[in-house]
């Protein structure tokens, strides 16, 4: 009689996908809880992320101010009307710097990912198809050359350079930036994936005559993904100094008609007003401080999340209990001296194999 598998019926399939997902949550929790730096970066990414989904939907819970709502305070301390005290404009700060939240989280999403997108695969024809003589050798020595040479600049000199060329705005802001970012991501999964494409699973499936696509995209790119995932998050921070940067020095969104933070400080910082009212600059200065400290705590995690092994020692059930699950087997009483074996006993193999 032929025998038949059984196929799971849709609710244990649901049950099952329901465990397994606990699972993974309970293995986070418990990789995030022994980390606790990491812990704070994530817990600190969900406010932030939170915040800026708040303020884009529902800003009144945050804020009693509407944008370019002027208050009729000039110049304000800190007080409990205005915690962060009003500019020279009679702007609420606390309000401006929570206004200032979803731009400035877009624009390093925007930069990180499209970097992350357009180099890395670069990063990946560079790597798999770097065969000399053929078409995709020559190909990936054009895109390492090209890449040389814009690594050849600091990024933040040239992103000032391109900023300037397009004049100011939030799409000039992003598209300087960008141009720069690129290659750090082209020469990030280059490297991973000439790591990857050698090994032996990769060597089995091509002779097991799949497709050149399938093999990038099911063997070799969820193989690359992890280290990029990883460098991505640390990537927001250091995009949002940047940007940060670029509009301190004038060429990003010009403020008060567009809160950003760092075209907020440098409001702030013409003639003298930051030695006047120091805490004008408080509000955005900690805000990029604590955005960017975030996003460095939870980048720096991830490599312990993604990795298994350390994953697996961060949980508690890995090494630690492979280790402690099995006591080592007696070793057996050495023969008397004289001793032999019985006789008709078999005699031990040479080198100690029975």
């Amino acid at each position: 009689m032929a025998s038949s598998t059984a196929t799971p019926s849709p609710p244990a399939r649901a049950r099952g996908a329901a465990v397994s997902a606990l699972r993974s949550v309970a293995t986070l929790w418990r990789v995030l809880r022994a980390n606790p730096l990491t812990l704070v970066g994530f817990v600190l990414v969900v406010l932030i992320g939170l915040g800026a989904l708040v303020m884009v939907v529902a800003p009144h819970l945050l804020t009693s101010y509407d944008p370019r709502q002027l208050t009729g305070d000039y110049s304000t301390a800190p007080s409990w009307r205005h915690p962060l005290g009003t500019d020279t404009a009679g702007y609420d700060i606390a309000a401006e710097t929570l206004y200032a939240l979803p731009l400035d989280l877009a624009i390093a999403f925007a930069i990180a990912g499209g970097a992350m997108l357009g180099g890395g695969a670069l990063g990946l024809v560079a790597g798999y198809w770097d065969r000399p003589g053929s078409v995709g050798g020559a190909l990936s020595v054009v895109i390492l050359r090209i890449t040389d040479i814009f690594l050849a600049f600091p990024s933040l000199i040239l992103a000032l350079a391109i900023a300037v060329s397009l004049g100011r705005g939030v799409w000039q802001l992003i598209v300087a930036i960008l141009v720069t970012w690129w290659p750090y991501y082209t020469r990030l999964v280059r490297g991973e994936t000439l790591a990857v494409k050698h090994l032996p699973y990769v060597t089995a499936a091509r002779a097991a005559g799949v497709t050149e696509g399938r093999i990038v995209l099911r063997h070799v790119l969820r193989n690359v993904l992890e280290p990029v995932v990883v460098y991505f998050t640390l990537d927001i921070g250091t995009v949002l100094v940047t940007l940060s940067t670029i509009g301190f020095v004038g060429l990003g969104p010009g403020y008060p008609q567009t809160a950003e933070w760092g075209a907020m400080i440098s409001f702030y910082q013409i003639g003298g007003l930051i030695t006047a009212y120091p805490w004008t600059v408080f509000g955005p200065g900690m805000a990029i401080f604590v955005t960017v400290l975030a996003f460095s705590l939870l980048g720096d995690g991830l490599r312990d999340v993604l990795d298994p092994r350390s994953r697996r020692v961060l949980a508690g059930t890995g090494t630690a209990g492979a280790t402690t699950a099995a006591p080592p087997a007696p070793q057996a009483p050495p023969p008397a001296e004289g001793v032999g074996p019985e006789p008709g006993a078999p005699h031990p193999a040479p080198g100690g194999i029975g």
